[in-house]
């Protein structure tokens, strides 16, 4: 019996990681097009006439569905009566039609197309929705941002459907072994998407020197096609394994009605909760206006047209040492010999002093902000592994919620200090960002790994489903917010590149210090109850 086992793929660390390689990859790519447009915010404004309210309550517009016609409770259904390959498939596909939709918004195909007319004309006034201040849209709002927040909304239904199916992709193949690690090395490599979203929307909005902002987009649909194959061949993977062992696809418990009285009246499961919404809400909000702030806060000066620094050769030589960068760097967590593992070591950090020069050389703000994961793909496999073999779950999240505060305000206060110093501020956006990106990593390592022993067992997918959609609640609210404040904070400012990101980022750094007032009070809630989450995974 124990043979038969050994023979499954399940049990080979190569298919296991083979497995855990293709759910990344389809992530991977749906990160880059979830912030397709957020490096390129100044020229939205400049080809579009997108203002931050605008470009806020379309980038808001993401999760919509989820929040307000529980599409995520539907993703939840879904994936129980149909499995985790029937659901990564089906989430890649929806992700892909709504890529589509918010290409054609944004081409110049749309200009002048009787949808433009009919948008123009229609969604102005949302009964109820606009009584309660929460519409996908506005009187006034460009018909472009209207359509192309349609396309957002139907790609959002599909990202948080494949965010759900991911994890329980991972549970399912990693299941007593090392899921912490798996877990943070997933989201590591996923977002990568973020750091070549940063490099490449721009290079592709502005290639051969006329500016399209639809390239970027269409970059985007061709790697959400991209996402759709790896997620067919993981379907054809995980079947095989369910043909070895002879077992049903394992699925999920069923949202039931009746579980919601029982899990709101768990404290654990809105400690997780409210973590997941504040942590979350500080960070990819903040992505999506990350390289706009940069703009504001630093003197770049762009270098001459005839220069290597402002050809488009220099934006793959970039790119290559980044996954330099990020290759060697997390390969060396998983080196026994200390000659390689340091060598390892040291080839990424010598790579990352590389990288960051050339960002200073380009002067560029969209590949400045680009460093921002690239330090969490090196420490959360160490992070993952710690939490499985060592613990202190709710430590680390107490320690991601001071460097969360810390870098908002280092972001608010600081960096326009050294907006006249060429060098300086460089410096300081560089380490704040990576140590932004490295507070980050500490959510993937150490709270979700923490969620089945913080919710009763026997409504874990039903508790997954809620504190999923209460974290959608977040992640449209605080895009639209910030546009808000912004255009509130800088009346008549009409050079996106002149805005005063200090309100914004004051209210990014609060989260941050609800973060930690959690934190402390689910690590006191840990100790008093026993439930273990200063505890390793992993029993030795």
């Amino acid at each position: 019996m124990s043979q038969a086992i050994q023979k499954t793929l399940r049990d080979s660390a190569a298919m296991r990681w083979t497995a855990l390689l293709l759910l990344a990859l389809a992530m991977f790519c749906s990160y880059i097009f979830m912030d397709i447009l957020s490096p390129i915010k100044d020229l939205m404004q400049e080809t579009r006439g997108w203002d931050s309210t605008a470009f806020g309550t379309m980038q808001g517009s993401e999760v919509f569905l989820n929040v307000f016609a529980f599409f995520l409770i539907f993703a939840g259904i879904i994936l129980d009566k149909m499995g985790v390959r029937f659901t990564a498939v089906l989430s890649a596909a929806v992700m892909l039609v709504g890529a589509c939709i918010k290409w054609y918004a944004v081409s110049e195909s749309f200009i002048g197309s009787g949808l433009e007319v009919w948008f123009t004309q229609n969604l102005n006034y949302i009964p109820l929705f606009d009584e309660l201040g929460v519409s996908p849209f506005y009187e006034g709002m460009p018909a472009s941002a209207k359509f192309a927040a349609c396309g957002f909304m139907i790609f959002g239904c599909g990202c948080e459907m494949a965010g759900i199916t991911v994890s329980r992709g991972i549970v399912k193949w990693f299941k007593g072994r090392e899921m912490a690690l798996a877990m943070g090395s997933e989201m590591a490599l996923a977002r990568l998407g973020v750091a070549t979203c940063m490099i490449f929307s721009p290079f592709f909005a502005r290639l051969g020197g006329a500016v399209s902002v639809s390239r970027s987009v269409a970059f985007g649909v061709v790697l959400m096609c991209i996402a759709l194959i790896m997620t067919i061949v993981y379907f054809v993977m995980d079947q095989k394994l369910d043909a070895q062992t002879g077992e049903a696809e394992e699925k999920d418990d069923p949202f039931k009605v009746s579980d919601i009285g029982k899990i709101l009246s768990d404290s654990g499961f809105w400690l997780v909760a409210l973590l997941c919404v504040l942590y979350y809400s500080a960070i990819f909000p903040f992505q999506k206006y990350a390289v706009n702030m940069l703009q504001c806060n630093l003197s770049l000066t762009a270098p001459a047209a005839d220069s290597f620094w402002a050809s488009p050769s220099v934006t793959l030589v970039q790119y290559v040492i980044m996954l330099v960068v990020a290759a060697a760097g997390f390969a060396s967590n998983f080196q026994k010999k200390a000659n390689i593992k340091y060598g390892l070591l040291a080839l990424s950090i010598l790579s990352l002093i590389t990288y960051c020069y050339m960002g200073y050389m380009r002067q560029s703000a969209e590949s400045i902000f680009a460093v921002f994961p690239l330090l969490a793909v090196l420490i959360t496999p160490i992070l993952g592994s710690y939490v499985d073999h060592k613990g202190k779950a709710a430590s680390m999240l107490i320690l991601g919620s001071l460097l969360l505060i810390a870098c908002h305000l280092t972001f608010a206060f600081v960096l326009p200090l050294f907006k006249e110093s060429a060098v300086g501020g460089i410096v300081i956006a560089y380490v704040t960002i990576l140590v932004l990106g490295s507070s980050f990593s500490l959510v993937p390592a150490s709270l979700w790994p923490s969620v089945p022993k913080l919710v009763d067992a026997k409504v874990i997918g039903s508790a997954y489903a809620l504190i999923f959609w209460i974290q959608n609640i977040g992640l449209w609210l605080f895009p639209l917010l910030i546009g808000k404040v912004l255009d509130a904070t800088n009346p008549g400012v009409t050079d996106p590149t002149q805005f005063d990101y200090t309100a914004p980022l004051v209210m990014l750094a609060f989260l941050g210090v609800a973060a930690l007032i959690l934190g402390f009070i689910l690590k006191a809630v840990d100790k008093k109850k026993g439930i273990g989450l200063e505890l390793p995974n992993i029993k030795e």
